[in-house]
């Protein structure tokens, strides 16, 4: 069996370090705009989640070239980073995380959209009734309810960004240890017609994702179980 090279290693390492810093980001994001998009009733809502779902039926290359657009040194924006002397985010570590984010933000939202919707609104307002403020309410209350959404969309991201291509390499191309994700690693082994490596990398990516949402599924399904929610309210 072909093992791994060393090019192979280096990135495997840096998709998961993207991933990783993705997911964490998003979370962070993610979980407040969800609560806030339950909440609202303002009629900027429409267009906000108008605007967080495009990434998800947009081409990837579509996006990855306005982002190539934006971030170039002769945009507006370009023009702003270079005033404030912070290097162009084209090329870079730091580019690929902020491309990254935004094109995988729809599908670390609506999970944990829907699990917040899902909460009942008694629960909150019999919280209100005895003194507990609207903090209060969603750090002991709407967080701990939600958290089987928030573990699927932590998962869902990460398993997104891992699988990215035409993004990351509008944005990134093809620095090794820089730029270099496994995605971009895969094309290049098929560009070489080095087919045996192509599989190690792609048979191990597919098994990857299949076991991550196996567990993911029976632990969603298994906190969906009647009798474990009724354990849980006790």
């Amino acid at each position: 069996m072909l093992s791994l090279s060393a090019d192979d290693w280096a990135a495997v390492v840096l998709t998961i370090k993207l991933a990783s810093t993705v997911t964490g980001i998003l979370i962070v994001v993610s979980t407040p705009l969800a609560w806030w998009l339950v909440q609202t009733q303002s009629w900027f809502k429409a267009p906000i989640v108008a605007l967080v779902a495009m990434p998800a039926i947009l081409p990837p290359t579509v996006l990855g070239f306005y982002f190539l657009v934006l971030l170039s040194p002769t945009s507006w924006l370009g023009h702003v980073l270079t005033a404030v002397h912070i290097p162009s985010l084209l090329f870079s570590f730091t580019g690929l995380v902020v491309a990254s984010v935004i094109y995988s933000l729809p599908f670390v939202v609506q999970p944990i959209y829907l699990a917040m919707k899902g909460i009942p609104k008694a629960t909150l307002e019999v919280a209100a009734t005895i003194g507990a403020s609207p903090t209060d309410r969603f750090f002991s209350i709407v967080l701990p309810l939600s958290r089987p959404g928030i573990i699927a969309a932590a998962v869902l991201g990460f398993i997104h960004t891992v699988g990215e291509f035409g993004v990351v390499l509008m944005i990134g191309g093809n620095i090794p240890q820089q730029t270099k994700v496994l995605s971009i690693q895969i094309y290049d082994h098929v560009e070489a017609l080095n087919y045996e490596a192509a599989h190690v990398l792609s048979g191990s990516l597919v098994l990857f994702s299949f076991v991550v949402l196996l567990v993911l599924y029976s632990v969603l399904w298994r906190g969906a179980n009647p009798n474990t929610i009724e354990r849980r309210s006790r």
